[in-house]
């Protein structure tokens, strides 16, 4: 693990993006890769997207949003996808997208960043709450938004 490093979505690493691989009941938490990608297609301006790279090996992605004109607060700055392949998962690269991502924030005068999810016992709730983030509030569809304060 000491070789990780974050590279920038591209041509050359996103089919092994969309290739990462879910342990069983995790995929009911996750969209759909090419949802996340979107979000840079359409907005550029406030999309940051890093693939996680063990040596030369993608095994990660971790996916943000920075909109200070956003209509709810909590998609100002908000992580919108995290992945890490399924035989890699246990091994930090998680925590690593996660402190990579606030370190940004950070860097951009983020106060908090946001991030929503469904609870569920496969899901990712403990991992965010060893992250730092707690709950704060529900969306209209019930999902949990949680904050890591900066």
């Amino acid at each position: 693990m000491a070789d990780l490093n974050l590279v920038e979505l591209s041509a050359s690493t996103i089919v092994a993006v969309n290739n990462l691989s879910l342990k069983p009941g995790q995929e009911q938490f996750l969209a759909p890769i090419s949802y996340g990608i979107q979000a840079a297609v359409v907005n550029p301006a406030t999309s940051w997207q890093r693939v996680v790279l063990d040596g030369d090996e993608v095994v990660g992605f971790v996916s943000a949003s920075f909109d200070h004109e956003a209509p709810e607060d909590y998609f100002r700055s908000v992580v919108l996808r995290i992945n890490v392949d399924a035989d890699d998962q246990g091994r930090g690269i998680g925590r690593f997208a996660i402190e990579s991502l606030l370190d940004e924030a950070r860097a951009r005068g983020e106060e908090r960043v946001h991030v929503i999810y469904e609870e569920g016992e496969e899901g990712p709730e403990a991992f965010f709450h060893r992250m730092g983030f707690t709950p704060v509030a529900e969306t209209e569809f019930g999902e949990v938004v949680a904050a890591h304060v900066l």
